[in-house]
């Protein structure tokens, strides 16, 4: 296994670099797998950030510190000085963009120049990309159609899409190629396939109480989603203490079965991130939504899905493909580990 990256000097024909400069790259560098898992970690870190700090515009009533778009006004690209703090946070958001595009560039450079060549890692480092672009354009409708509640939600759909291929993403950094082989029964994977479909409807819930809340993103007048606040968080009430309930259900059921360490730990540190996350969430219910809660509630949403993800992720391995892809230990100290 390599300790560390390999690069062969500078690139020896500038023309086939203009034409494939991915390519050019990946042939006179090698990364080691730590390199190319370390980088799905930072796209997955800053897709998480991306979301939280996004949150922060819309809770501080930076919605519309840009009032258009691409440019932040239709005279200046970037924030000026007469836009105040509501600019400056809107403007600041839309620049971590460029950060977040930089870590997803590394990840597909890494995963494209890995030896032997991993192609299903390069079209998931890819993915993210297009989510990226996608995202980007529909945050800009967004503005256009001054903070509407639908595209909002639309915004965050598309983020936790992004952090569902950069999870998928790391954690095949650190498998081969080989064909999955399941680590539980039937029935263990039945109710975790229950759990990640009761937990993604928690989310699509969740972004329906934010386009129906008191929080527009904005201190103008912006319309809000035409259901009852009340009803609605109440349904995502019922849908939280439902995955609760299912993750307790899969923790036991892995217990009797005997199954692989990771998968319980893994869903016993789920099941602490969801009582914590229910603990803020009833927080500010009864607080009256402060800022500040809010926001721990939307990072806690984004770290309920992650696990959700790697809890699925644990129930099967992935062992060195025919052409001998490199595979990093499947436990969790050696992830972490190679994450730092």
């Amino acid at each position: 296994m390599h300790k560390r990256g390999v690069y062969d000097g500078p690139v020896s024909n500038p023309t086939a670099f203009v034409r494939n400069p991915l390519a050019s790259l990946a042939a006179r560098w090698t990364p080691s797998p730590a390199t190319v898992r370390r980088a799905a970690l930072t796209a997955l870190v800053m897709s998480v950030v991306i979301v939280v700090t996004g949150g922060a515009v819309r809770l501080t009533g930076s919605g519309l510190g840009c009032d258009t778009w691409p440019k932040c006004t239709s005279e200046s690209l970037v924030a000026t000085r007469e836009m105040g703090l509501h600019g400056a946070i809107e403007f600041g958001n839309r620049m971590l963009t460029y950060v977040l595009a930089a870590a997803v560039g590394w990840t597909i450079l890494a995963a494209r120049s890995a030896k032997p060549r991993r192609r299903g890692l390069t079209r998931l480092a890819w993915s993210q990309f297009f989510v990226v672009l996608g995202n980007a354009v529909l945050g800009g409708i967004t503005v256009l159609t001054g903070l509407n509640p639908y595209s909002v939600a639309g915004h965050f759909l598309l983020a936790t899409a992004l952090i569902t291929v950069t999870t998928i993403t790391w954690h095949r950094a650190g498998e081969g190629d080989g064909a999955p082989r399941p680590l539980t029964g039937p029935r263990i994977r039945l109710l975790t396939r229950a759990l990640v479909g009761c937990s993604a409807a928690l989310v699509v819930a969740g972004t329906v109480v934010t386009g129906a809340g008191p929080h527009a993103g904005d201190s103008s007048e912006v319309p809000r989603m035409a259901v009852d606040w009340e009803t609605v968080t109440q349904v995502h009430a019922v849908l939280a203490w439902a995955v609760v309930l299912l993750t307790a259900a899969l923790w036991a059921a892995l217990r009797a079965a005997g199954t692989p360490g990771l998968a319980r730990r893994r869903t016993a540190l789920l099941l602490g991130v969801l009582l914590a996350q229910g603990v803020i969430g009833y927080a500010q219910y009864l607080t009256d939504l402060p800022e500040v809660l809010v926001g721990l509630h939307m990072l806690g949403s984004c770290l309920v899905w992650i696990g959700v993800l790697r809890v699925l992720l644990s129930q099967r391995e992935r062992p060195a493909g025919p052409a001998g892809t490199p595979v990093t230990a499947p436990r969790e100290d050696a992830a972490v580990a190679t994450a730092s």
